[in-house]
């Protein structure tokens, strides 16, 4: 089973992902929101972010 959580954060903090990115797979059922907040600083919101 993939570790989705450990993986995407490390995307994001080596900067290969944005938050959009992020954002998006909360959508798809990948992470959760809290998820989300945990990993990027920002409490997750339905409208996607703008960076």
């Amino acid at each position: 089973m993939i570790d989705w959580f450990s993986r995407i954060k490390k995307f994001y903090d080596d900067g290969r992902w944005i938050k959009e990115m992020v954002h998006d797979v909360v959508a798809v059922g990948r992470i959760t929101p809290e998820q989300y907040e945990e990993i990027t600083g920002e409490p997750y919101k339905l409208e996607p972010p703008t960076e």
